[in-house]
């Protein structure tokens, strides 16, 4: 299978080794990855802000470089949930029948790794090797919006090594939410701490998910914490292999 990859702004600017990951994983399946240089943000930030009109230039943009290619991913549930569930409302507010017709067209073919592995080529072993103690966090979006449901539990459990242990509370917001963890600062700082007691109280080295975002933000609070559990991204773990 020929696979396009959308990087993500996080993934471009912050977590560079997400995007590499995922390209490791895929090509040691066999399939081919490409890179769209052309591509840019997706333009979450800008719809959740109230710029719908940035919003759907962006989706313009995404349709046009991405609508050629048969299969899309992205290590982001939030990403492949603006695509899948947000981008059809910008194109009908727009007016523009040819954007509503080719988002309709490429939505589909838009998949967060873990369902593309999972549901799209039916492959839970993927030859990884982690030997160490996990929790999984399952963000928001891809509870809600790209609903990926099992999917990344069943990849972790097939990871040679690993142990996974429940999250208590899992269900729970981390308190990022983009824009939200800036304009209610307090609040966020609340959720956080309650997400990363429950983290650490599982006895698990590695809190994983599929959001970089809000592993940055789990990261980063258990940073200050001093805590010595790491916040990794499921492609991470899943591009591991034994030594």
């Amino acid at each position: 299978m020929r696979v396009a990859l959308f990087i993500t702004c996080i993934g471009d600017t912050i977590l560079p080794e997400v995007g590499r990951s995922t390209v490791a994983i895929l090509e040691r399946l066999g399939h081919e990855v490409v890179f769209p240089n052309e591509q840019t943000c997706c333009g979450q930030l800008h719809a959740n802000s109230g710029y719908r009109g940035v919003a759907t230039a962006l989706a313009r943009r995404f349709v046009r470089v991405f609508g050629e290619h048969d299969v899309v991913v992205s290590p982001s549930s939030s990403c492949v949930g603006m695509v899948r569930a947000v981008y059809p409302d910008l194109a009908r507010e727009s007016d523009d029948a040819r954007l509503e017709r080719e988002v309709a067209e490429l939505a589909p073919r838009v998949f967060e790794l873990s369902e593309l592995l999972v549901r799209r080529l039916g492959v839970t072993d993927v030859g990884a090797a982690f030997p160490e103690r996990v929790t999984y966090h399952p963000t928001c979006h891809s509870l809600r919006v790209t609903r990926v449901g099992d999917a990344p539990l069943r990849l972790l459990r097939d990871v040679q090594g690993l142990e996974l242990v429940e999250l208590p509370g899992a269900h729970e917001c981390c308190g990022f939410g983009g824009t939200f963890a800036v304009k209610n600062a307090e609040t966020s700082t609340a959720m956080v701490a309650d997400k990363c007691r429950a983290i650490v109280s599982t006895g698990a080295r590695v809190c994983t998910a599929l959001d970089g975002s809000c592993l940055l933000q789990i990261g980063g609070r258990l940073e200050r914490e001093r805590s010595r559990v790491r916040a990794l991204h499921l492609a991470e773990i899943l591009a591991s292999e034994a030594r």
